[in-house]
């Protein structure tokens, strides 16, 4: 696999799929909801289907019709801070990838809430690696619009041409074509490419490593 650590000037990562999974704890707060309004448990591949465009659909889409509301978003919100972390976990092989390119500028860009994102990577101890996080409900548009890249991108102060993110789902592919940034699609994660043809597709973290292994700076 053709290294392209000197190609990049910055990495960019999407949260919830690439960095880390976060399905049993999403799926605990969904069913402590449900469970609140007597419906009954959904499992792990139904809520892994509805995740990727932030907390709003996916409460929405967790929910019949007539429950869904405002109120209902705010609780799960409620719900999932309790536990956030309870059982999410770092995917084997990013904290070694992390650790050999700390000395390069890196940013999340997650349509996860900002506050749920940071207090996420504090907790596992990722927040060190990352000069910015960039997280939804901050004024900016949330993936697939290409807002929230292109404030990690103007932030980390580096051309667009020269970044790269790394994503799960298809709205982190949209996204990064939308603001010019190159794009890899990381297949170990919970979402799909809709279609769409990434630059680079890589299927486990092993790959990662072998397309960046950190010796091109």
């Amino acid at each position: 696999m053709k290294d392209l650590s000197s190609h990049f000037d910055a990495l960019l990562f999407d949260l919830d799929g690439t960095l880390v999974d976060s399905i049993p704890d999403l799926t605990t707060s969904v069913n402590l909801l449900r469970e609140e309004l007597d419906l009954c448990e959904i499992n792990e591949e139904q809520v892994r289907s509805y995740v990727g465009d932030g907390v709003g659909l996916l409460v929405q889409r967790a929910l019949p019709p007539e429950l869904f509301s405002p109120e209902q978003r705010a609780r799960f919100v409620e719900i999932y801070t309790e536990h956030l972390t309870d059982q999410t976990f770092i995917y084997p092989g990013i904290l070694p990838f992390l650790e050999i390119h700390r000395d390069r500028p890196m940013a999340v860009v997650t349509n996860k809430p900002q506050n749920l994102a940071e207090i996420l990577l504090d907790r596992l101890k990722l927040t060190p690696y990352f000069e910015q996080v960039i997280g939804a409900e901050n004024g900016l548009q949330k993936k697939p619009h290409p807002d929230m890249i292109n404030r990690a991108v103007q932030n980390l102060a580096v051309d667009p041409q020269r970044a790269i993110m790394f994503g799960d789902h298809h709205v982190d592919l949209r996204a990064a074509q939308t603001a010019g940034v190159v794009n890899c699609f990381c297949g170990w994660g919970l979402g799909h490419d809709g279609g769409l043809t990434p630059d680079y597709r890589i299927e486990t973290t092993v790959e990662l490593m072998e397309l960046f292994p950190g010796n091109g700076r």
